[in-house]
């Protein structure tokens, strides 16, 4: 096969995550009013429907918790091939359990999709320097996903139709992406040599704990953000603010990356939970229409980059621990995503406000950005991405 005709490994890596994350994850955000609208589902079949992608979030990672680096580029094939059929299968008539079902399914292949394009990327393919190019490529696939959703709403298109254009092009960026996971992995004494005697700056405990905070901290303002600013945003489409958090999204990995290589592992997590921290917390500051998108605008650009200052961190101490650190990570996450909203939902009902919710996620983000602390002064370092 002829290397030209190859995207770059980061590239393909990225249209895979725009795939399984941002259009198999994130597009039923947009979706599920149009559906409700539609009679396609309730609103009540739609939560538990969202209930269930947190859910196959959480098992797609546990599956692959002993997961070896050689089958990831097998298993990006599946979740791609799985994600694009999830897709289709939206947009058929059926009950309520179908569409749950369906959401279950989407959910197992988006981890599948995060775990095994991170590991191809970073272990396999060994070029840890792509990985905020690999990661924008959730923030690209909301960003996609959600103009084609207003696209198609705008010309009248039900949302069945609209959930076939998501699978079509889902399939081009699928075909795009293909053919450089039939790439030969490079030879690995030079990337072992490399990395022999640095001393990771975040040991595996802490980035597990950290991780599932952020999980925790991040979803209950991805989860509640538009149902708040609903009535503050007057005339502007709720599908363009959920564009522009994807659209803040994509740049940011780019971003943290920078500051991971300039501040190092450690600090640049805490600032980057420091910064969640804050945008979650700016919708408890009042009812306006500005707070609500300083908030969208603070957490859509940081939240990838918990991801791509954490992933290559814990790629480094991947060795250190006899399970998929990478699917380790994710089911954390996908822990703290599921006790996001059954939390916020109980905090309401107590106290009739979103408000101790807010503050119980931007809590968690604090107590993340806590333990990344350096615990002594070491002397400034460009961390070891810049090493390898």
């Amino acid at each position: 096969m002829s290397r030209t005709r190859r995207l770059p490994a980061a590239v393909s890596a990225a249209l895979i995550l725009a795939v399984g994350m941002g259009f198999g994850r994130f597009a039923f955000t947009g979706l599920y009013p149009l559906m409700v609208r539609d009679g396609m589902l309730s609103i009540t079949g739609g939560s538990l429907a969202a209930s269930a992608n947190y859910a196959g979030y959480l098992l797609g990672a546990l599956l692959l918790s002993r997961s070896h680096e050689r089958h990831a580029a097998r298993i990006c094939v599946i979740a791609l091939v799985g994600t694009l059929a999830t897709l289709a299968a939206m947009a058929l008539p059926g009950p309520a359990w179908f569409a749950i079902g369906v959401r279950l399914l989407a959910g197992v292949l988006s981890a599948m999709a995060l775990v095994s394009a991170a590991q191809w990327l970073l272990q396999s393919m060994g070029e840890s320097h792509g990985a905020p190019m690999m990661f924008a490529g959730v923030g690209i696939g909301i960003l996609v996903s959600a103009e084609l959703i207003a696209a198609g709403n705008a010309f009248g298109l039900g949302s069945a139709a609209i959930w076939c254009v998501l699978a079509l092009a889902g399939l081009v960026l699928s075909l795009l992406a293909a053919p450089a996971l039939g790439r030969e992995a490079p030879a690995k004494p030079h990337h072992t040599a490399s990395g022999a005697g640095v001393a990771p700056e975040l040991s595996a405990p802490i980035i597990l704990l950290v991780y599932g905070l952020a999980g925790f901290g991040y979803i209950i303002t991805a989860t509640y953000l538009p149902l708040l600013m609903k009535s503050s945003l007057g005339a502007i489409d709720p599908l363009q603010v959920w564009a522009a958090f994807g659209l803040g999204a994509a740049p940011s990995c780019f971003l943290w990356h920078r500051l991971h290589l300039k501040l190092g592992g450690r600090r640049a997590l805490a600032l980057n939970l420091l910064v969640q921290a804050v945008g979650v917390m700016l919708p408890a500051l009042g009812d306006s229409a500005f707070l609500y998108l300083g908030s969208a605008v603070l957490v859509g650009g940081s939240f990838m980059g918990t991801v791509t200052i954490a992933m290559p961190a814990a790629r480094m101490v991947a060795a250190q621990v006899r399970f998929n650190m990478l699917a380790a990570m994710t089911a954390l996450y996908g822990v703290g995503q599921i006790i996001g909203p059954l939390a916020a939902s109980a905090l309401r009902g107590l106290t009739g406000s979103f408000i101790p919710a807010l503050g119980a996620a931007a809590s968690a983000l604090l107590v993340g950005a806590f333990f990344c602390l350096p615990l002594r002064r070491t002397a400034p370092c460009r961390s070891e991405l810049a090493r390898e």
